[in-house]
C-alpha cells in the first residue's frame, strides 16, 4: 500500500511540474486567454445547471455539466496565472487584480475551496437530487464570489 501512496504522489507531483512547465512555455497573453475561455466554459455549464434548476430538471444534463465544471476546475488552470499576466497585455485584457499575485497562500485556500465546491456538486449531481444540486450548486457559487470580490477588478 505504501508502494501505490509513493507511486501516486511521485505522478501527482510530476504531473503538477508538466502542468507548471507547459504553461511556462506559453505566452502570457495565451495564458490569459486560455483561462479566460475555461472559466467562460465553466461558467456556461453553471447556467445549465441554474435553468434546469429553475425549469424542467434533467438530471443527465446536470451531471455532464457538473462533471465539466469539476473537471476545469481540476485542471491545474492554476498554472495560468504565470509571470506577465497581471496585466493586459496588447489587446488582451485580464480583470485580475495585482493583489491576487501577492496573495497566494489565500488564493491557494480560495482554489482549493472552489475545488471542493465543485468536486461536490459533480458527486451531487450524479445522485439525480435536485435540492442537493440546489445547495451544491449554491456552494460553488460562493466559492467563485468569494474569489472574485477580493481578486477581480470590476469591468
Amino acid at each position: 500500500m505504501k508502494s501505490i501512496n509513493a507511486r501516486c504522489a511521485l505522478g501527482i507531483f510530476a504531473l503538477a511540474l508538466s502542468g507548471a512547465a507547459v504553461a511556462a512555455e506559453i505566452k502570457p497573453a495565451d495564458q490569459i486567454q486560455i483561462r479566460q475561455a475555461g472559466y467562460s466554459f465553466m461558467s456556461w455549464n453553471m447556467g445549465k445547471i441554474k435553468a434546469n434548476l429553475d425549469g424542467t430538471f434533467d438530471a443527465k444534463q446536470v451531471t455532464a455539466a457538473a462533471n465539466t465544471i469539476a473537471a476545469i476546475a481540476n485542471s491545474g488552470m492554476g498554472a495560468l496565472f504565470g509571470p506577465g499576466t497581471d496585466k493586459d497585455i496588447g489587446d488582451v485584457h485580464t480583470n485580475v487584480k495585482p493583489e491576487f499575485f501577492q496573495n497566494m497562500p489565500e488564493v491557494g485556500k480560495l482554489a482549493g475551496n472552489f475545488v471542493a465546491a465543485a468536486d461536490n456538486l459533480a458527486k451531487v449531481a450524479a445522485t439525480g437530487d435536485a435540492a442537493a444540486v440546489s445547495t451544491a450548486f449554491g456552494d460553488v457559487g460562493k466559492s467563485c464570489k468569494a474569489c472574485h470580490d477580493k481578486f477581480r477588478a470590476k469591468d
